[in-house]
């Protein structure tokens, strides 16, 4: 089968021209980035473990009435997604210090702060993501009122989904990020949930030993990338425990 025509590739994926009209497929890489890619190296199986972890993710939130870009899984290291215009903004979500926000504002890592904060970056990576505030957003058009409030909205109750579910296997959810798009129904449009859900775009600490589950393994060689995943998706259920991995060749926030 003839490669469908590249849209765009990004650090951990790369996207092409759907199926069908309006669709998208999400092909996710085996790259592993950090410090705005200043650190890189390729990590065998890790694509293959996040589009599962995202499926999973994607398609819970969609059955608790949360709209994403999420059509179906179509292999193991691909997906079909509904085509959307991307809102340029990073939206992250914040229940513990870590990351920038604890060297921002002097805090101890792994305090829990006193609720969720959300934070915004521009989507721009020669800029470093850079940090903005709602008046930013406001003033330069990337997102108007409305939006923001159902951007704000969405996004925690995502946070209010994953941290329930992944508490449930023993998991805090420390942080996450998520990009929101555009969809049109006529003159109608709407925001869902866009991009992924995956260890690379959310912090996850074992809750008894504290120990890292996402790309902060990587950031800070502590690890194997890949068993920290494996461990996440088996806890899950995403893949069977004590079984076969999806590792053998099937071919972050700041």
């Amino acid at each position: 089968m003839a490669r469908r025509k590249k849209i765009y590739e990004g650090k951990a994926k790369i996207l092409y021209e759907g199926p069908e009209p309006g669709t998208i497929v999400q092909y996710f890489k085996d790259d592993a980035t950090a410090f705005n890619a200043q650190k890189h190296d390729v990590i065998e199986g890790k694509g293959v473990l996040n589009n599962l972890l995202s499926e999973f993710f994607m398609t819970g939130l969609g059955n608790v009435g949360v709209p994403t870009h999420f059509i179906k899984r179509m292999n193991m290291r691909e997906q079909m997604v509904r085509a959307c215009e991307i809102v340029p903004l990073e939206i992250i979500v914040r229940n513990y210090a870590a990351g920038s926000l604890a060297k921002r504002l002097g805090l101890d890592e792994g305090g829990q702060l006193p609720r969720p904060i959300v934070e915004y970056c521009l989507k721009d990576d020669a800029l470093g993501d850079p940090l903005v505030s709602e008046e930013h957003i406001a003033a330069f058009g990337w997102a108007s009122q409305q939006d923001m409030d159902d951007i704000l909205s969405l996004a925690l109750r995502v946070n209010d989904f994953l941290s329930g579910v992944l508490f449930g296997v023993g998991i805090r959810l420390a942080d996450f990020k998520i990009e929101v798009g555009r969809v049109y129904d006529g003159d109608f449009q709407r925001l869902i949930l866009a991009d992924e859900i995956s260890p690379d775009s959310c912090r996850l600490w074992d809750i008894e030993t504290g120990q890292k589950l996402d790309k902060d393994v990587f950031r800070r060689d502590l690890g194997s990338l890949t068993d920290a995943y494996t461990e996440v998706a088996r806890r899950l259920g995403v893949l069977p425990r004590g079984g076969a991995t999806p590792m053998a060749k099937p071919t972050l926030i700041n």
